[in-house]
């Protein structure tokens, strides 16, 4: 038995569809045209690579993209200016600021200065308490795309074990977060986590998010268990080049899971999508409209 690819190209084409399709009625219904303004601070040349896909993916929706690029030396009184400004221009409906910043600036503070109406990346501490607290929220927009991938293998997550590799508070705190609202039965696992092989092979869901090339061997799942794998790692080949792996080795899961997802090509294709879905959320939210179907 090979497992079935989960193709997150494919389900991302789908839902940006579907989002400019919501886009296209609310400026037709309501004159209102989702903006999304992104802030780059220095070079960094992954970011760089984000930056770029995310602009033209909202100019693609139908959404007005500004981007804002910053040099890597400028101060945290102007990065903060900055998003006082973009908070009370009407046209932005959506703030990302994309991390990490170089070091020298506060990254606490300058989430925390988002408004929260406005913070697409789900990272406002608002927005990661109503999360919390089971309250509606913008959700960070990783942790949103490993449910819609689950949810094109499963229909339903409710009273299935789920265990999330990784606590971090872009992917790992929040995706613990929506699979309790979807009724899962989530452990939280990490570095320090005892028996990790055991207490992965219990899981019919397994989101690696650690960060560890490969980490997650075929021999610690459950046969048949949904694998999302968000780990994205550069690991050099023999040529000098490097190549993308996730956390999980991928030929073992394909031998084990029942269904995995592919790294490039899964999780990473759903985080921009579900920045759109946001972004569309946060303008009908902020306009006063129902909440539009994506």
């Amino acid at each position: 038995m090979t497992a079935r690819i989960i193709d997150g190209k494919v389900i991302a084409a789908e839902l940006r569809a579907r989002v400019a399709d919501e886009v296209a009625r609310v400026k037709r219904e309501h004159n209102l045209v989702p903006g999304l303004a992104v802030v780059l601070v220095g070079s960094d040349p992954a970011s760089e690579v984000y930056v770029r896909s995310k602009h033209t993916q909202t100019q693609v929706a139908g959404m007005a993209s500004f981007e804002h690029k910053l040099p890597a030396d400028v101060s945290q009184a102007d990065l903060l200016a900055l998003v006082a400004k973009l908070n009370r221009d009407p046209a932005v409906h959506g703030i990302l600021v994309q991390l990490p910043l170089p070091k020298g600036l506060n990254t606490e503070a300058v989430v925390n200065a988002i408004d929260p109406a406005k913070d697409v990346d789900g990272l406002h501490p608002n927005n990661a308490g109503r999360l919390a607290g089971g309250f509606e929220a913008l959700s960070p927009c990783t942790p949103l795309g490993c449910i819609i991938l689950t949810k094109s293998v499963h229909a339903s997550l409710e009273g299935m074990n789920a265990i999330v590799i990784g606590r971090s508070n872009l992917v790992g705190r929040p995706l613990v977060q929506l699979l309790l609202n979807e009724n899962a039965t989530v452990t939280i696992a990490h570095s320090r986590s005892r028996d990790l092989p055991g207490l992965v092979k219990r899981a019919d869901l397994v989101y690696a998010a650690v960060g560890k090339s490969e980490m997650v061997r075929g021999d610690w799942l459950k046969p048949g268990a949904t694998v999302i794998d968000v780990g994205i790692n550069r690991i050099p080949k023999d040529d000098g080049k490097t190549r993308l792996v996730g956390d999980v080795a991928y030929q073992e899961g394909l031998a084990v899971a029942g269904a995995i997802t592919p790294v490039p090509g899964g999780v990473g294709q759903m985080t921009v999508a579900c920045l759109l879905v946001n972004t569309l959320r946060a303008a009908c939210a902020i306009a006063g409209l129902p909440k539009p179907a994506v």
